[in-house]
């Protein structure tokens, strides 16, 4: 199916049915979901996460935000467990309320208010256009549609925290009685979602529609935290998106170069022997085998429930921040290398650095996670596990920036200051960064990826602060430039079993990577073919005499 020519809408209702056939495919249940085993990551990790970022998204709200926050209640809640059959059977469609217009990284301040009435119930509000729920696709669909939304209780006119709400949105064919949305127009360069602004006009909620204790938050952050635990998952979850992303990026790059000539008939050389586009496509292979070992590191450490909640959070800002970090320059620097054609969406990459730019933001936005992961380390709340190498040129780079931050820190009377503002926080995510490039870098070496792949890694990780390598490791701009082109000489003889070993080809779609499929794909466009006769200079003179 040609999918650039369906409407945005049909394009949307598509990737529900794609959701739907990817979480039917792994067959998850309640135990997977809440205990984040094999098939819960896997299902994440699916190439198919890649193809169509936006059924990637309704998945994991399905699973990982409703299911998994329902889980969280069914020890003391028998009768969720409908609720959570109806899900899993996608007999009805979850969506996660939680951030509103006015209140996106501050949700611990959100205005929406469910208040209890003497009848028991509840009074679901949105008492402002600031409160309006902002991003989750609630217009009907076919399915019906329940939502988790996240409310200030209010009990006797004192405010007992931010709790969070079962509510019916839709029946599939209309909204429900006080249920409001208004659809937005698509993100543009992306899989569309069908994202609404979403209100609720005296909605009344059953006893049974709270979540949690309906009793005075004893430590309102701390709960809050707790019972948006699943964003916490859904940030590491997402962020292996990005895997598969360069997977496909480093595919397409290699083929296309190796297919694609210059020079004059009988002489003509594939564009893959010059270093400017060997450099990108190498570099992203690298990446990819050494973030491929990260992701299961990251996997095994932040599922270790005995480990602080607090670490296994920055676990996950690392690993977002970096598998981010590194697909996005992939896209930028794979498309840019296949010219004009890298612009089009039919070849891919364009729409998977949107879709991408997307996921930077959704679960946690990675500048905001960063501030706070960098603030709580720096004035040692808690510490993230040490590198097992810390003699590494990576594990060096990010002590020396950590112990130049906790200086200037030192310096002033408290982490709010307004000096830190200026000098700390505009380098937390460039910080956060440094730790998952060690990070990555640890477990490519303790998991035996080859040689050259990771010293090619550490070479594109330099690059993104030579300074610091001239300045404090005695790596100058010559050695740095050697240094990359040594890792570039010994991975450039294995790069046709690396991009095969990626077993990625089913899900490269783009056209540009053979003659077949180019040929195919030009003979599919719309045609539109000249039938009359050129008009002469003559027949021009005599029309024009007549006229």
């Amino acid at each position: 199916m040609q999918t650039h020519r369906l409407t945005s809408m049909e394009r949307a209702r598509l990737s529900y049915e794609r959701a739907k056939a990817i979480g039917f495919a792994y067959q998850m249940n309640v135990e997977d979901i809440a205990s984040l085993g094999p098939k819960f990551w896997a299902c994440h990790a699916d190439p198919m996460a890649v193809y169509d970022g936006a059924a990637t998204t309704l998945l994991t709200i399905q699973y990982n935000l409703v299911i998994g926050t329902l889980v969280q209640y069914t020890h003391t809640r028998d009768d969720l467990t409908p609720f959570i059959d109806d899900l899993l059977k996608y007999r009805k469609i979850g969506q996660f309320l939680l951030t509103e217009r006015g209140h996106g990284l501050d949700a611990e301040n959100l205005e929406t208010t469910a208040t209890l009435l003497s009848t028991g119930e509840f009074l679901l509000l949105t008492p402002s256009s600031q409160a309006a729920k902002y991003m989750p696709p609630t217009v009907p669909v076919g399915v019906p549609c329940i939502g988790i939304v996240f409310a200030r209780l209010i009990v006797a006119g004192k405010f007992h925290g931010i709790r969070p709400f079962v509510v019916d949105i839709n029946d599939g064919m209309k909204m429900c009685a006080g249920v409001t949305a208004r659809l937005l127009p698509p993100r543009g360069g992306t899989n569309p979602v069908n994202h609404c602004l979403t209100y609720f006009n005296q909605v009344r909620l059953p006893r049974s529609a709270l979540l949690g204790s309906i009793e005075k938050s004893a430590v309102p952050h701390n709960d809050f935290l707790q019972s948006i635990w699943r964003v916490t998952v859904g940030s590491i979850a997402l962020g292996f998106v990005g895997i598969g992303a360069m997977e496909v990026f480093s595919t397409i790059g290699a083929l296309y170069s190796m297919r694609r000539t210059v020079g004059p008939d009988g002489a003509r050389t594939p564009i893959f022997h010059f270093r400017t586009q060997q450099i990108p496509v190498l570099t992203v292979t690298a990446q990819v085998y050494v973030l491929k070992a990260f992701s299961q590191w990251a996997i095994a450490t932040f599922s270790d429930t005995t480990i602080d909640s607090r670490v296994r959070r920055g676990i996950a800002a690392c690993t977002k921040a970096v598998i981010v970090q590194h697909s996005q320059a992939a896209a930028l620097s794979i498309s840019d290398r296949c010219g004009a054609q890298g612009l089009f969406e039919i070849n891919q990459m364009s729409t998977m650095f949107n879709e991408m730019r997307g996921i930077a933001i959704a679960e946690g936005d990675i500048l905001a996670l960063s501030i706070r992961l960098t603030t709580e380390l720096l004035i040692g709340r808690y510490e993230l596990p040490r590198s097992t190498n810390p003699d590494s040129l990576l594990s060096r780079h990010e002590t020396s920036i950590f112990e130049e931050h906790r200086t200037l820190l030192a310096a002033v009377s408290h982490h709010r200051n307004h000096e830190v503002n200026r000098q700390i926080l505009p380098h937390c995510q460039a910080m956060v960064e440094a730790i998952g490039h060690r990070m990555a870098y640890d477990a490519a070496v303790a998991s035996g990826v080859l040689p050259c792949l990771i010293d090619l890694y550490v070479a594109s990780v330099i690059k993104l602060d030579p300074a610091w390598y001239a300045e404090q490791a005695s790596l100058g701009r010559p050695a740095q430039v050697e240094m990359e082109n040594a890792a570039l000489d010994a991975v450039l003889p294995h790069l046709d079993s690396l991009v095969s070993q990626l077993d990625i080809q089913p899900y490269v779609t783009a056209p540009i990577v053979s003659d077949g499929t180019w040929d195919a794909f030009v003979n599919g466009l719309e045609c539109f073919e000249g039938k009359v006769s050129a008009c002469t200079e003559d027949k021009y003179m005599s029309l024009k005499h007549r006229l």
